[in-house]
């Protein structure tokens, strides 16, 4: 009888172990899904501009275009959260991401490409925003393993994207590359529509108007100010690296394919994990060491760049791609220790600067290529991570800890 009852409390303990692995699982879909085609077609631009006849600068626009997008909605997606249920914007976002990423298959022309990278643009923060606010409300124990799980999909996406659009563009065309990264996002989709349960209700339908006065506030506020400044500078460089490194290693004496473009990205999986022990790192020496010293080696980084030796240049890049992820993790967990409630207006201040520096970085160096090319590109991203150092160093003073050091805003995948 004691075996029956025993037998009886395991399987509701079972099925609740069960699904907490599930919904775990969907939302490092949703990670995945959200940054599998916002940065895909870095390693194609060069393909891309020999397709359409166009030079660098204009080809960078494929890119920013796309940034320039988030930049926008993101600020909004919190609000349109709050009024739906969030799991149903989760889900319609990914799958309406599916349509745009199939059609620029289609496109004819630069400008209808572009048309179509900025619908996934549009549709991006849908997933990513949502997905993060939905871990914090949901997850009473293990949002941090859910976080984890969640950025670990973010990583594997960018770089699964980027090694997709590669591979098929190499073995058959840029418009296929473009189709198999639709194809993946329906079934990222279908994964979270299935896995993901309903949220609980949830009172926030009316804050909109209290988060905008709130975003005002934020923006008188001198040390969240240096932190927006810093987040548009730490995507900036990684925009920058990455959208021009590929011009500077298709031509000679490198002479790489699209495919070892595409493969050159695996220095974005070490970078990715570093995220978490960066935490600890912030919790015993602060943000500003933590940031100054990750990005005095991503100057080292970037510089090593410019030698004319492929193993030098990946090590370089290794360097310039964690720095980027440690600076991205001490200005998003330094919100947490200066920004007054709500929080979630400052974290939405923050994703739109920090897209902003991404949608900059990847144009403005293209206007330089044509003077210096890639060395020119590099002065420009050490000039900037200098700059960064200089910012935290005199605005970021220590502060009452209101929020964990480690706790991230979750856009690893950039």
């Amino acid at each position: 009888m004691a075996d029956s009852v025993g037998l009886k409390a395991a399987k509701p303990r079972e099925a609740v172990e069960r699904q907490s692995r599930t919904r775990t699982l969907a939302v490092a879909f949703a990670g995945f899904c959200a940054f599998l085609t916002l940065f895909a077609p870095q390693p194609l631009l060069p393909m891309l501009a020999a397709a359409f006849g166009r030079p660098v600068k204009a080809m960078s626009l494929v890119v920013t275009i796309s940034t320039i997008a988030v930049a926008i909605t993101a600020p909004l997606a919190g609000i349109v959260a709050d009024r739906l249920e969030r799991k149903r914007v989760i889900v319609w976002a990914a799958f309406l991401l599916a349509v745009p990423t199939l059609l620029a298959a289609t496109s004819a022309s630069l400008g209808q490409l572009l048309f179509w990278r900025f619908w996934q643009g549009v549709f991006t923060p849908g997933i990513f925003a949502v997905t993060i606010a939905y871990i914090n409300q949901e997850w009473e124990r293990g949002g941090g393993a859910a976080m984890s799980a969640y950025v670990g999909g973010t990583v594997l996406g960018g770089f699964s994207g980027r090694m997709v659009a590669a591979l098929a563009a190499a073995w058959l065309s840029w418009r296929w590359a473009f189709a198999a990264l639709g194809i993946l996002n329906v079934l990222a989709a279908v994964a979270i529509w299935a896995w993901l349960p309903r949220g609980r209700p949830f009172a926030g339908a009316r804050r909109h108007v209290s988060i905008a006065r709130s975003m005002a506030r934020h923006l008188r506020n001198p040390r969240l100010l240096a932190t927006y400044a810093v987040g548009f500078c730490v995507l900036f460089t990684l925009l920058a690296t990455f959208t021009y490194i590929n011009f500077y290693l298709a031509a000679p004496p490198f002479g790489l394919s699209t495919a070892a473009l595409g493969l050159l990205f695996v220095v974005y999986l070490p970078g990715g994990f570093l995220t978490p022990f960066a935490g600890r790192l912030i919790d015993r020496l602060g943000h500003r060491f933590t940031l100054t010293a990750a990005f005095s080696g991503g100057i080292a980084g970037i510089l090593l760049t410019v030698v004319h030796s492929l193993p030098v240049v990946i090590l370089g890049l290794g360097l310039a791609c964690a720095s980027v992820f440690i600076a991205h993790a001490s200005a998003s967990s330094y919100i947490g220790t200066v920004a007054y409630e709500p929080r979630a207006a400052a974290v939405g201040l923050y994703v739109m600067f920090y897209y902003a520096g991404g949608s900059i970085g990847s144009f403005l160096p293209g206007l330089l290529w044509s003077r210096g090319g890639w060395p020119a590109c590099v002065l420009l991203v050490a000039a900037v991570q200098a700059l960064t150092i200089a910012l935290a160093s005199t605005f970021w003073r220590p502060a009452p800890q209101r929020l964990p050091a480690a706790s991230s805003t979750g856009f690893a995948g950039g």
